[in-house]
């Protein structure tokens, strides 16, 4: 195990740097603040394991600022909802100065309303801090919204590694017994808004899509998830149907559905520079005669497109 170079184990070379020394925050499931004491002292009970010489460049008002927590410093954990609480707990976590942020399930004691709360928070802390975060999750949905890079582990080893979008999409690794349902993650650009309908139009190397999601500001740059349930199967352009989104393409893979489903066939569908995930039927598949390289339209309803 290697942190920016610097061995923290290593079995051949006899290395094994002692937990305290690693300088790794860790963040529980639960919160775990000392009760007795107050907001503040709960986040500056992390600078008592900092070593003076080490800094992060963040400081009590960096963590304010960027957990939005400035006005809780008088309160203690009692008086606080668990979505402020896991806050705190990692702003404490960042003033210990480590060198890497474990989370280990941070949202799973958490309601759905205070995960939808705190996510953001943790994006943000992704995309402003210079701390690489190990975040260990079962929730396919926060993995989507949050990982870079992403590790499916199983029975304590690695059984796969990479990017998020191209793991999350992989039809292998959706055919494993247990294993999660194909998605696809695609980066995508606010270009515009239908104010009278209440949705957005992104822009995305797949082509352009409506979704049903305001409050998104023209211009601002996201990741949205698409099920593979979620996508429907044309050969033409459709009329007269309810999904707003017709995007062409080309089949580039057919896997089975394996564990999840033996009726069903997992596809992936070449759109510009995004691959999509697809499930259909194996009847369907074999009444659209679907195979490698076969061209289709790829139909998503704007409400299934899962947005930040």
């Amino acid at each position: 195990v290697r942190l920016d170079g610097e061995a923290l184990v290593d079995r051949a070379e006899g290395v094994f740097v002692p937990k305290h020394r690693r300088r790794i925050g860790y963040v529980f499931q639960e919160a775990r603040l000392f009760p007795h004491l107050s907001v503040r002292q709960n986040l500056l009970f992390g600078h008592w394991f900092s070593p003076r010489a080490a800094s992060s460049g963040i400081d009590l008002p960096a963590v304010l600022d960027l957990l939005g927590i400035g006005h809780l410093l008088a309160r203690r954990p009692h008086g606080l909802s668990g979505g402020e609480k896991q806050r705190v707990a990692i702003g404490r976590a960042l003033l210990s100065n480590p060198r890497l942020l474990l989370m280990d399930e941070p949202l799973a004691s958490l309601d759905e309303a205070r995960k939808g709360e705190i996510l953001p928070y943790i994006e943000r802390l992704r995309d402003e801090s210079a701390i690489p975060i190990v975040y260990v999750s079962h929730s396919m949905a926060e993995v989507a919204r949050l990982a870079t890079t992403v590790a499916i582990v199983d029975g304590g080893k690695v059984t796969a590694c990479g990017p998020a979008s191209e793991i999350l999409s992989r039809l292998d690794l959706a055919m494993l017994p247990g294993g999660s349902e194909a998605s696809s993650l695609i980066e995508a650009r606010v270009a515009g808004l239908d104010e009278t309908f209440g949705l957005v139009r992104l822009e995305t190397r797949a082509g352009p899509l409506l979704v049903s999601r305001g409050g998104l500001a023209i211009g601002r740059s996201i990741r949205i998830r698409i099920l593979a349930s979620d996508v429907m199967i044309s050969l033409a352009p459709l009329d007269g149907i309810s999904a707003l989104n017709h995007l062409p393409g080309t089949v580039a893979e057919i896997g089975g559905a394996g564990g999840h489903d033996a009726s069903a066939v997992d596809l992936r569908i070449a759109c510009g520079g995004e691959m999509l995930a697809a499930r259909l039927t194996r009847k369907s598949m074999v009444a659209l005669r679907l195979a490698v390289g076969s061209p289709v339209y790829a139909v998503v309803k704007s409400v299934s497109v899962e947005t930040p």
